[in-house]
């Protein structure tokens, strides 16, 4: 049941999908390469919440075939941050926040298939303007079509961890899942890395030192983009609805895409029609919450027999 709610808590639910939408912009502030980036990011999160568990003497014990249920999850939670700032370097932040919305509707599509449900009438509409959203953008922006189909298979994988979570969540702690998870994520990018080394960094290597920033940028990304914003997260579900929740976290692309502009400037200015598709991509997102909100309500109705 949820409990009382409060400006506060819609107030503090923005300010979580704001650190989100930073996330890509931290990507390009800090030097070291995407592979790299997600293997501190991980490290961190999972180190730290690791501590926390050790200091308050917090079981953390799964069962073998849960637990490499998760850590599997892990591995594809880190396939996605890899190809999402990576989509940020070769692209832009916006560019890349423009891909990562359709996250919400590649879920709308693999949560039926996942539970064998019928696809909704107006998630295929939906996911139709998302498409030509899609479509507007390669068009205005064919030389950064690389970066915006990283970023949409990105959000692809995120929408099937997304709904892999939504299972696992009923039967763990989300803090445990977390730490495994973030540990799971961490062991990809280690494992990944001699591949990647090997083929995409063109005989420069790894750069796994750091420089001048980078260290309190990442501390922003593991901390506090990380651990922080999924704690307060899972705080405020508790008294927010599921609608409120996620028509917020769809603005994350619009909070992240008006940051980028504001701290890149002219870089991060894109053509009329990059905005068109983005449009048209972020219209059909926020309208899946409000059409999904008024089928559920229909469906209620008729089991009532009102």
């Amino acid at each position: 049941m949820l409990q009382n709610t409060t400006v506060k808590d819609y107030l503090m639910l923005h300010f979580i999908v704001l650190i989100w939408g930073f996330t890509a912009i931290l990507g390009l502030l800090i030097s070291i390469p995407s592979v790299e980036i997600v293997f501190y990011r991980t490290l961190m999160a999972s180190g730290f919440l690791g501590l926390v568990f050790l200091v308050k003497k917090q079981k953390v014990r799964l069962t073998n075939q849960e637990l490499l249920k998760v850590i599997g999850t892990g591995f594809l939670i880190s396939i996605h941050w890899i190809l999402f700032f990576w989509a940020a370097r070769v692209s832009t932040a916006s560019v890349c926040l423009a891909g990562m919305a359709t996250t919400s509707l590649w879920t709308a599509f693999i949560e039926p298939m996942v539970n064998k449900s019928k696809i909704k009438w107006f998630e295929i509409l939906l996911g139709m303007m998302v498409i030509s959203g899609l479509y507007v953008v390669f068009s205005f922006e064919g030389g950064y079509w690389l970066g915006l189909t990283m970023a949409v298979v990105s959000a692809l994988i995120a929408a099937i961890f997304t709904v892999i979570n939504g299972r696992l969540t009923k039967r763990h702690s989300p803090y445990v899942l977390t730490f495994y998870e973030m540990l799971g994520a961490c062991i990809f990018s280690v494992l990944f890395m001699p591949f990647y080394a090997a083929f995409f960094t063109e005989g420069a290597g790894l750069q796994l030192i750091p420089q001048g920033w980078d260290w309190f940028w990442l501390f922003l990304l593991g901390g506090v983009c990380t651990v922080y914003a999924f704690s307060v997260s899972v705080e405020l579900m508790r008294r927010l609805t599921a609608f409120a929740i996620n028509l917020t976290v769809n603005l994350e692309p619009v909070y992240g895409i008006v940051l980028a502009v504001l701290i890149f400037g002219e870089k991060e200015q894109m053509t009329p029609g990059f905005y068109l598709g983005t449009l048209i991509i972020l219209i059909s997102v926020l309208l899946y919450p409000v059409f999904n909100y008024f089928n559920r309500r229909r469906q209620a109705k008729r089991v009532l027999g009102v």
